[in-house]
């Protein structure tokens, strides 16, 4: 035999390379494309119920902070691991009777499935039909007025709000005591905003429970030209009495 022979039988018995079919491709493409989704969702569940929120605004009452039809993310931390603080922008649940019934959307019974799941698991913002979104300015313990000539004190101190869109601070008149557990809130729009002081004819006096409180709004996300922070401002810091409540 010569060695011709012999190279020719040895590559005779190398086995074929294994061809992988165009189906078997396809059904792990499927298969993996699957698995990414699902653990997307998951993960967005997750963020959502537990870290962040997304919600829009539906009307003008925290103008000129928040104009209709931004976005802002909530931090779900906040009131919790992180305090809440004077000044703060909070989104909580209708503490009873603030907003008026509203039509739902008419998007058909397809487009209404898609567009609850995908709010369920967050990656559709949260609708705000029965949430409201202001700015905290009483905490529990504090001595809220406002006064005839538009003042805001708390625990006798003149408040500055440069935020407040309206030509004074205040055209509504309170003059109440934040029980425990319980917090003052009012819209940057005070002449248009049904906030504490227009509801304390309602359930629990116009005051908030801290328990409503889904979290802080702290990042206007869109439209991008209105991309900015919402930190907690100075203008209370001269303010006695409790920083914070968790």
């Amino acid at each position: 035999m010569s060695a011709g022979d012999t190279e020719q039988d040895t590559s005779a018995q190398e086995p074929a390379p294994r061809r992988r079919s165009a189906g078997t491709g396809v059904v792990g493409a499927i298969r993996e494309t699957v698995l990414v989704v699902v653990v997307a969702l998951v993960v967005s569940l997750v963020v959502k119920t537990f870290l962040l929120q997304a919600f829009f605004i539906p009307s003008q009452s925290m103008e000129r902070t928040l104009d209709i039809g931004d976005r802002v993310v909530v931090s779900k931390l906040t009131p919790g691991p992180f305090e809440l603080h004077r000044g703060d922008v909070v989104v909580f649940s209708d503490p009873g009777g603030w907003l008026e019934p509203t039509t739902p959307t008419q998007r058909g019974p397809v487009g209404t499935v898609v567009a609850e799941a995908l709010t369920f698991v967050g990656l559709l913002p949260e609708d705000s039909d029965d949430h409201l979104i202001k700015r905290v300015v009483g905490l529990p313990g504090d001595h809220v007025v406002c006064a005839p000539d538009g003042t805001v004190t708390v625990n006798d101190v003149a408040v500055d709000e440069p935020y407040v869109s309206s030509t004074s601070p205040s055209e509504q008149q309170c003059d109440v005591t934040v029980p425990a557990g319980e917090l003052w809130v009012m819209g940057d729009n005070r002449a248009e905003s049904a906030d504490s002081r227009y509801n304390q004819d309602k359930p629990y006096d116009g005051f908030v429970p801290i328990d409503l409180v889904v979290g802080r709004a702290y990042v206007i996300v869109w439209p991008l030209a209105h991309w900015s922070w919402l930190g907690t401002p100075d203008d209370f810091a001269s303010v006695p009495g409790p920083a914070g409540v968790g």
